[in-house]
């Protein structure tokens, strides 16, 4: 069996097989399947027996097989055909919407109580503030990333924000500084941003997407704690919509179960690997407990100045919020 280790933020994890070739080759590339969309870094570290958790993934015939015992998980099967069939590798054992990012998320919120917002975040130099954009996949994060570095905000974030919550004191760490985005955003939103390299055909513009390295735009600091104020938005952007709309979340309750939902998403959902093998959410009773505390309590922090849904336009989604 080949051992190998890696560290992603503060989570550790021991990874074995019996076929060099299943396990991760680092450093990873940027490209649109690459947990670099997710996460600033994937580092290899000695394989020890104190990490936060242990994979193990066997080459064998037949079908799969998935076994998780506390944080040691066992997955078998053709793995070898199911990389050279499957129609999306971002859904694989080390892909950017696969098993790996999900077992990190759980593996921070539970042996590190840092708690992963799918969101962006930019950060405001001059002024000490965060801005933390939630969403999934649609909502307009891209929007609010690529404008507000052309207005200026530093990178803080792609994809992926943490935050850790211990007493009084709130730490937010640098997440992944490489996004995915449509080359039509680009060719026809943002051309600013646009590659070296040649676009897709324009009838697949809206279909592709390519892996963004935006880490030039990245700010100074990888943690940021006694911040001057945090703006977390949750936002529709629309193409066509008339004006900008900001309809603040003013019942803390209310707040707290925006951020929850956001946090526990990619956290809990079952997804399919290899187009085969279904992959339950890592929930458990305890962890969402402790999940709503922190973040009912981070709701009410001083820093945070204001949760709001906003509804606009891509040209106009700022509003005056950087005023």
């Amino acid at each position: 069996m080949i051992k190998r280790a890696v560290k992603i933020l503060k989570a550790t994890i021991g990874l074995t097989s019996n076929r060099k070739e299943l396990l991760p080759r680092l450093p990873f590339p940027v490209e649109v399947k690459s947990l670099l969309t997710d996460f600033m870094e994937v580092s290899e570290i000695p394989y020890a027996d104190n990490l936060d958790g242990y994979v193990t993934v066997e080459e064998t015939p037949g079908e799969l097989f998935y076994k998780k015992e506390g944080e040691d998980l066992r997955i078998e099967g053709p793995f070898l055909e199911l990389i050279r069939t499957a129609s999306d590798l971002r859904y694989s054992l080390w892909g950017n919407l696969g098993f790996l990012c999900r077992y990190t998320l759980y593996l921070l919120e539970k042996k590190h109580r840092i708690h992963n917002f799918h969101a962006c975040a930019l950060f405001d130099e001059p002024k000490n503030r965060l801005f933390l954009i939630l969403g999934a996949a649609g909502s307009g994060k891209t929007v609010y990333l690529l404008s507000g570095l052309l207005r200026g905000l530093k990178l803080f974030s792609t994809e992926t924000v943490h935050v850790q919550i211990k007493q009084d004191q709130v730490t937010w760490f640098m997440g992944s500084l490489v996004d995915n985005v449509r080359w039509g955003t680009l060719i026809h939103d943002f051309p600013d941003f646009l590659p070296g390299e040649p676009p897709p055909a324009r009838d697949h513009e809206w279909q592709s997407k390519i892996a963004l390295d935006l880490s030039s735009y990245r700010a100074n600091p990888v943690e940021l704690a006694n911040l001057e104020s945090v703006v977390v938005l949750l936002p529709h952007i629309e193409q066509g919509r008339l004006g900008f709309h900001l309809s603040p979340i003013k019942d803390p309750r209310q707040a707290a179960q925006a951020l929850f939902d956001n946090v526990s998403q990619r956290l809990t959902e079952t997804v399919i690997l290899y187009d085969r093998l279904p992959l339950l959410g890592f929930e458990e009773k305890g962890l969402a407990e402790t999940r709503l505390a922190a973040l009912r309590q981070l709701v009410h922090h001083e820093s945070i100045s204001q949760v709001a849904a906003v509804l606009a336009n891509p040209r106009d989604c700022w509003g005056d919020l950087l005023d």
